[in-house]
């Protein structure tokens, strides 16, 4: 079994196949977003065991694809490294005449084990399971670094995308939602994205399978309809800002497996399916809320589901995998083609 030096060594476990970059290939373009995330992980290990320079592991993670690190991102709770900017150097790359190259990629990791992160990263995932994510330091500092550099990027017409994975594709969302409210969309790639819901993907039986998600569809939007019949105000902003959204097509990376991000696959494909049935309207007021959003704002709490999204590129990796760890693994996402078994399809609201 690989140690963990060896898992953090691109050399060992990175996309070496990509020698040469077409910013116009799928495969490609997650494969590198995916590594430059990796490289987050990997910076705050680096600081966790006080690596030098000389063995410190973070830096070919984004350097073989002529990235440079322009900015850390640090939480000021515990100090962490929780995401990075870099920079496209147009100098070193044979690939500059390309169109599409992204000029900056921000990228947010996902939850560390590890000593000394663990105890804030586990108290965000909870943030994440309460709508409460938008609250939090964490996120204000994300946020404000990705506008900061929209003002750098828009001053010179430059392209800049979002990547995260797990916890940081939860933080990628809040931001691209952000964003895209003020009129800016970015281009975003989230790998593993935590969906709060039971995993009903995981049952076997289609049938029942739908017949969960038609009850939970009926409850939510009469949930929806109660609360907001009272509220006028509070509905059309909803209304408002989920429309707003529409036109950002987050690209989203899944496996039926992982059971954090699966219940996206029933999330849009049920939606596809309640149009079919004639009950879309019904569907298009749940498919806006969700059931705990909806009982903490009765309760007076603002919340923020961070899995209600109008459109996405939704991504199945398919090919099998033996448990959790592998299904959740952000290594999946950058293997070589031939080994990946992958099903894409959009999902635009309506």
């Amino acid at each position: 079994m690989a140690s963990t030096m060896d898992r953090e060594n691109f050399y060992k476990t990175g996309p070496l196949h990509l020698t040469v970059v077409d910013w116009d290939n799928e495969h490609h373009r997650r494969s590198i977003t995916a590594s430059l995330v990796a490289g987050v992980y990997i910076l705050e290990r680096d600081r966790q065991e006080n690596r030098d320079s000389r063995h410190a592991l973070a830096d070919p993670w984004w350097e073989f694809f002529h990235f440079r690190l322009i900015r850390q991102l640090v939480d000021d709770v515990d100090n962490s490294i929780f995401g990075a900017i870099f920079q496209y150097d147009l100098k070193t790359s044979e690939s500059n005449h390309q169109k599409g190259i992204p000029h900056y990629v921000i990228a947010f990791r996902g939850t560390l084990t590890n000593r000394n992160s663990v105890t804030r990263d586990i108290e965000l995932d909870i943030n994440i399971i309460r709508h409460g994510l938008h609250r939090t330091t964490r996120m204000r500092t994300a946020i404000e670094a990705v506008k900061d550099m929209h003002m750098v990027g828009a001053s010179v017409n430059n392209n800049i995308w979002l990547a995260g994975h797990s916890l940081g594709a939860a933080m990628a969302i809040i931001a691209g939602k952000e964003m895209a409210i003020m009129g800016t969309l970015l281009e975003t790639f989230l790998f593993n994205p935590p969906y709060i819901s039971a995993p009903i993907e995981r049952i076997k039986d289609e049938r029942v399978k739908d017949g969960i998600r038609v009850v939970g569809s009926v409850i939510t939007a009469g949930l929806a309809f109660a609360m907001t019949a009272r509220q006028s105000d509070q509905k059309t902003r909803s209304v408002e800002t989920f429309s707003s959204l529409s036109n950002w097509i987050p690209n989203i990376f899944v496996h039926p497996a992982d059971y954090i991000c699966s219940e996206f696959i029933g999330y849009f494909q049920h939606r596809e399916r309640m149009e079919k049935l004639g009950v879309g309207r019904i569907e298009k007021v749940a498919t806006q809320h969700s059931v705990g959003s909806l009982v903490m704002t009765a309760f007076g709490r603002e919340v923020d589901p961070v899995h209600v999204l109008p459109s996405a590129c939704l991504t199945i990796n398919t090919a099998p995998a033996r448990d959790l760890k592998r299904a959740h693994a952000l290594l999946q996402w950058w293997q070589p083609e031939s080994e990946l078994h992958f099903k894409t399809q959009t999902y635009l609201y309506k």
